[in-house]
């Protein structure tokens, strides 16, 4: 396991110690109890002794040593030093102790990897090798469950003909690690956008979204020369790099003009449970739906339409049911969807 993948797990694990009760006194506390404190007591310093541990957590100098022991057994980063100032140095970013899973936790995760084949997620090839760690550290029992499991569920987009327990075959765009890389560094980027090979289109973009859509990976840009707010098949982009532009505006003005853009939407229609399932089968790239009600029984999205986009957009409403409401709608768009109720009528 990479030493970032490492480095969150032992984070995780002080989070959870942190979430549990701790004995102020620290007396008469279990070896386990008082293992787990002072691993999180050590984790936030660069360096401790045994005497800083034999006054924090009361106990003797042989039990210090001994939870040490224990502690770099588990695999926690310590390096001992020598010498009158001598102690222990916690090296940052090194290999940290391995997750332990109960066993329903074990089916959880492996579960969630079930429903997630054949989903153009990103680090596929990372996602293979972590299902094999997770059968791995099974035991046989366990590992017999997990291939049962595997045969009795079936998830939306998986081949049931092919019962290969590890089967990862749709691959996501291959700029969409890249993407992924860069954004959390910086969201300033300069992307070649290729509508067609050979016609590559250069673009200083600010990066708010990236996100699947009918089975489609887009990023949501605002365009800085067009001052435009932009979706962009990831597939189609090439060679993304942090942007060394000047911006010409800042991430809470880029951020207050999408808020505004929302609130100018003319399009706001709330779905029942019919639309619901039907949006989420087939929708136009960018339209976001809320849940209002409990168990998806109910939704509402808002949308500018675009002058045009309204015979795509008629066409889709009426494919979304009887259950449609609109909160605001456009005149033309009202007339369209009339024209197509009463050509439905004279056809009867």
């Amino acid at each position: 396991m990479g030493i970032l993948a490492r480095t969150a797990e032992i984070k995780l694990f002080v989070i959870l110690v942190d979430l549990a009760t701790i004995n102020p006194e620290r007396q008469a506390m279990k070896k386990t109890e008082r293992v787990n404190l002072i691993m999180r007591y050590i984790n936030n310093r660069a360096h401790f002794t045994i005497a800083e541990l034999q006054k924090e957590f009361k106990i003797s100098r042989a039990t210090a040593i001994r939870d040490v022991q224990q502690i770099q057994e588990m695999g926690f980063p310590l390096l001992a030093t020598a010498g009158r100032g001598g102690g222990y140095d916690v090296l940052q970013n090194q290999y940290l102790p391995a997750v332990r899973f109960t066993p329903e936790e074990l089916k959880a995760v492996f579960i969630s990897f079930m429903a997630s084949k054949n989903s153009q997620l990103p680090y596929l090839q990372n996602r293979r090798s972590i299902t094999e760690k997770l059968i791995g550290i099974a035991s046989q029992t366990q590992q017999d469950e997990l291939i049962e499991l595997n045969n009795i569920l079936l998830f939306e987009n998986t081949n049931p003909a092919n019962p290969n327990l590890l089967e990862l075959d749709d691959a996501a765009p291959q700029e969409l690690n890249q993407l992924i890389g860069l954004a959390s560094k910086d969201k300033h980027l300069r992307v070649t956008y290729e509508i067609s090979p050979g016609w590559p289109q250069f673009m200083d973009v600010w990066l708010l979204h990236i996100f699947n859509t009918n089975g489609t990976w887009l990023v949501e840009v605002y365009d800085f020369e067009t001052a435009e707010f932009r979706y962009l098949p990831v597939a189609m982009l090439r060679d993304s790099i942090i942007s060394e532009e000047k911006q010409s505006l800042s991430e809470g003005e880029i951020l207050a003009q999408k808020l505004q853009k929302n609130r100018a939407a003319n399009l706001i229609v709330r779905l029942d449970s019919t639309g619901i399932q039907r949006f989420k089968r087939l929708h136009p790239p960018g339209i976001i739906l809320s849940f209002t009600g409990m168990f998806q029984s109910s939704g509402i999205f808002q949308y500018q339409v675009a002058s045009d986009e309204f015979d795509y957009i008629a066409d889709w409403l009426l494919y979304l049911g009887a259950g449609v409401q609109f909160d605001r709608i456009p005149e033309k768009l009202v007339n369209l969807l009339k024209a197509r109720a009463a050509n439905l009528t004279e056809k009867l």
